[in-house]
């Protein structure tokens, strides 16, 4: 995992409450527990599903909003943690603290303790954060509230909330919040809630639907699957020792309309006829093709080396029956691609999108039940060894976001989770440009840049 930013080839780490990168100083107030604002349910244990139990890693994010004359002279640290209280009694395992249950699994123990808010302000104005396409650890995650001390998930609570205020009137919300709670479109209706509570709504648009035991697995576990997505993939291109010898960088690269539609018109070329069946390659099948097939370029790998693709399908329609509108919980499934980056290299774009197309197919409800039943089974997680995994927000709805301020001037993550990790965000007014945003090893992602600038 990414836990440090360097610069001019020197680790940079963030320590204390007042850490300063350049002139971008926070300071923090004591952190504080907001619990639901009336009763809930206490003294049981709130099932995770075994797709929740997949995916039990801290995703941070930033949402920045300038200072607006609407919200008067209301303080924001004030407004959202009293709407945090509310929204709180309609989620209120995120109350809660995570422990394993008598299965050995991940559960939320219903504790209404409350999830942890700390207030903070920062020397500097809300212009000085910079690009938030591009993360930046060092500065972002003073912007976010992490547990001192916590050796593992079940010392951190499901989530943390940073109100940081600027000296321009704008202010930060960063948020930490575990997977397992939530994929990334229950987690923005979570948010979506808590701003049109912040705003006065009396009810939820979308209130959440809490029980996960509609995605418990068959008994007998049935794996009608080969689940390729756990495979151990043997690093024999070493790749392990290009990332230990050279320092981590990040890049964000920008596809517009009309690059997306190179992008496109490119997979076509080659392609198997009968796969497309009269239906062009989709941007994300396409995108996700070339970038596949860079990274590979990009990282050197030997021609026999197996490389696997991973990314996750929204399987809240492929359910049947679907699953209710405002599902609490990961309503996404692991899907994949296996080839040799010789396969990749040797072969037009075509062939990597292909192989995505024929991914996404895979996943029915059949196909998700079955990967249900094999963690039931195996207890296995998926592999991201010799791995690609990609994860797409660039539809995620950060824009309603509201909490009385207007729309998040901009919003994005802290870090990337994993050194394997590509996200797809998406950029511009109109939200028609996509972000491709990953790390490389410095050598790798020079060749990298080379690639995307020849499209």
């Amino acid at each position: 995992m990414v836990v440090e930013a360097r610069e001019n080839g020197a680790a940079v780490a963030v320590a204390g409450d007042e850490a300063a990168a350049g002139k971008f100083t926070v300071k923090r107030g004591e952190p504080e527990l907001v619990a639901p604002a009336e009763a809930t349910p206490t003294g049981e244990k709130y099932y995770l599903s075994n797709l929740d139990q997949n995916i039990a890693v801290i995703v941070q994010t930033v949402y920045c909003y300038k200072p607006a004359a609407a919200a008067g002279e209301d303080d924001a640290v004030a407004v959202l943690r009293d709407a945090l209280a509310k929204v709180l009694v309609h989620y209120h395992p995120l109350a809660g603290r995570l422990t394993i249950s008598a299965e050995m699994k991940l559960a939320v123990e219903l504790t209404g303790d409350g999830a942890v808010f700390v207030a903070a302000d920062a020397g500097c104005d809300l212009a000085d954060v910079g690009d938030l396409t591009k993360p930046d650890p060092t500065k972002l995650g003073q912007l976010v509230y992490s547990v001192p001390g916590a050796k593992n998930i079940l010392e951190m609570p499901p989530m943390t909330a940073q109100v940081t205020r600027f000296k321009c009137g704008g202010f930060a919300l960063g948020l930490a919040m575990n997977h397992c709670m939530f994929d990334g479109i229950g987690a923005m209706e979570f948010v979506n809630s808590w701003a049109e509570t912040a705003r006065g709504a009396a009810e939820l648009t979308v209130p959440p639907f809490l029980d996960r035991t509609l995605l418990s697995a068959r008994s007998p576990p049935v794996i009608s699957f080969d689940h390729h997505e756990f495979a151990e993939i043997p690093d024999i291109s070493d790749t392990a020792a290009l990332y230990a010898s050279q320092d981590l960088l990040y890049r964000s690269f920008t596809f517009d309309p009309d690059r997306l539609d190179r992008v496109r018109s490119l997979a076509l070329v080659g392609a198997d006829e009968d796969l497309l069946a009269g239906k062009r390659f989709t941007t994300f099948e396409a995108l996700s093709g070339l970038v596949w097939r860079a990274r590979t370029a990009a990282l050197g790998l030997t021609p026999d080396q197996r490389t696997k693709l991973l990314f996750a399908v929204d399987g809240r329609q492929r359910f049947e029956p679907p699953l209710p509108k405002g599902y609490f919980g990961n309503g996404i499934v692991l899907t994949n691609a296996i080839a040799t980056a010789g396969e990749l290299l040797g072969s037009p774009v075509s062939f990597a999108a292909g192989m995505v197309r024929e991914a996404v197919r895979m996943v029915s409800d059949e196909y998700m039940r079955s990967a249900v039943d094999y963690f039931e089974a195996t207890r296995a997680r998926p592999s991201l060894a010799s791995t690609l995994l990609i994860t797409t927000w660039s539809r995620l709805a950060f824009q309603g976001a509201d909490f009385g301020w207007g729309e998040p001037a901009m919003s994005g993550p802290v870090t990337l989770p994993e050194k394997e990790v590509i996200l797809f965000l998406a950029h511009g007014e109109e939200r028609k440009s996509i972000n491709v945003l990953l790390g490389l090893p410095a050598t790798a992602m020079e060749a990298f840049q080379k690639l995307m600038d020849e499209i």
